[in-house]
């Protein structure tokens, strides 16, 4: 086998805690879905797109190394909030844990000299700093905006989006 049962075991516990701020972001999405700000509904439900891909990356990374998947339960997402700050403020600490979390599993590969974890987890450790990132930025946008004037946030948003899609297009 090509991974130790510490490192499958840390990886299932990952698919969980993947899946867990994939539902987190279900729930931000819909809070903001409820408060008619459709911009950050839809950055909200990408992010869980995105976290639940990530989830499937260490699915395919425990079947290649011919581990078994052992997906954990995954606890109920927060799901009130008391406003668009609280529910960004808690997406930013949320990607800083998980990127904590990449850490302990990339020590764990690294004590066991598995060069094949450790190069799979170098993606993570890359998308984590962007992921930290879009989360601040966006949060830093929200409080200078402030709750009266969210639809500005909309509107950044829906350049972002837009030009995004240009750049992907050419």
């Amino acid at each position: 086998m090509l991974a130790s049962d510490k490192v499958l075991a840390a990886f299932n516990e990952q698919i969980g805690r993947e899946l867990g701020a994939s539902h987190q972001y279900i729930a931000i999405a819909s809070y903001f879905e409820r408060e008619a700000l459709p911009e950050l509904a839809r950055f909200f439900f990408r992010q869980a797109a995105e976290e639940r891909d990530h989830a499937l990356k260490f699915v395919g990374f425990i079947n290649d190394v011919e581990g078994k998947v052992e997906i954990p339960a995954v606890p109920a997402p927060q799901s009130d909030f008391a406003s668009a700050d609280e529910a960004v403020k808690l997406s930013l600490e949320w990607e800083k844990e998980v990127t904590r979390q990449i850490y302990e599993l990339v020590d764990d590969a690294r004590e066991e000299s598995n060069h094949i974890a450790l190069r799979f987890l170098d993606w993570f450790v890359t998308e984590q700093l962007e992921e930290v990132n879009t989360m601040s930025t966006l949060l830093g946008i929200v409080q200078r905006a402030g709750e009266e004037r969210l639809l500005h946030v909309e509107e950044y948003l829906a350049r972002e989006r837009g030009q995004l899609g240009t750049q992907t297009a050419g």
